[in-house]
């Protein structure tokens, strides 16, 4: 089956490149602004977007910072010519999986966004619950909810790489887990993020997790560990 792609890109080169490089497995959908960017993602559904961040009518990473809203669960990679570290930082900050710098290969490419979709219907196919004292975590739906002591029962809206680092947390309850294989495991080996990418995105995790951030713990030097009070029968 064949994935759905969205390149908002003004360039008409860089469209035909991306096409050619994603075909047979992708359709590639093109928006040449954040406007028509926008209105084909409240309109469609896109398993990937691959985002500029210079476009004619504002930058890219506002655009990203929008998806997490209204697609939280949808994967951005940025495909720009911006290669300074300033500009890396700030794309992974807004939400971004990847970050592509022109010019780039159309092998590179192709294998990066492969891989990202191919990870992204594992995680889909695993579609079980898991379930402890304070939190749920429903992998078919790719819903979160979160328990108070009286027993209420709150949804949480993550983003996808949240509810990604989540579920990675969550499949090793107790285990301490680094930076570095939580770094592998979401966006990848051959892409270059920062450990301070993943303390952010666990940060924001946390705070939406309110009441019940305690089950993710720190450890110092090393990186987390996932720590429910007791696995429920589910």
């Amino acid at each position: 089956m064949s994935n759905n792609v969205l390149l908002v890109e003004d360039s008409k080169e860089i469209h035909t490149l991306v096409s050619r490089a994603l075909e047979p497995t992708s359709e590639v959908t093109w928006a040449k602004n954040l406007s028509e960017g926008r209105e084909m993602v409240s309109n469609n559904n896109y398993d990937l977007v691959l985002l500029d961040m210079e476009l004619p009518d504002g930058n890219g990473i506002e655009l990203c910072y929008k998806l997490q809203e209204i697609r939280p669960l949808l994967p951005v990679f940025f495909l720009t010519s911006h290669t300074d570290l300033s500009n890396k930082v700030l794309g992974f900050s807004a939400g971004a999986e990847d970050y592509i710098t022109k010019p780039f290969s159309p092998l590179e490419l192709k294998a990066r966004v492969e891989a990202k979709l191919k990870r992204q219907a594992m995680t889909l196919s695993n579609s079980d619950l898991l379930s402890w004292k304070e939190i749920e975590i429903d992998k078919s739906s790719q819903e979160v909810f979160i328990f108070s002591e009286s027993g209420g029962k709150e949804l949480i809206e993550l983003t996808s790489l949240e509810f990604k680092i989540l579920i990675y947390l969550s499949n090793q309850p107790n285990a301490v887990i680094s930076r570095d294989d939580i770094l592998d495991a979401i966006w990848g080996r051959d892409v270059h993020v920062y450990s301070r990418s993943v303390d952010t995105h666990v940060s924001k995790l946390r705070k939406k997790l309110d009441y019940v951030s305690t089950i993710i713990e720190s450890v110092h030097g090393v990186g987390y560990k996932f720590k429910p009070t007791q696995k429920e029968v589910v």
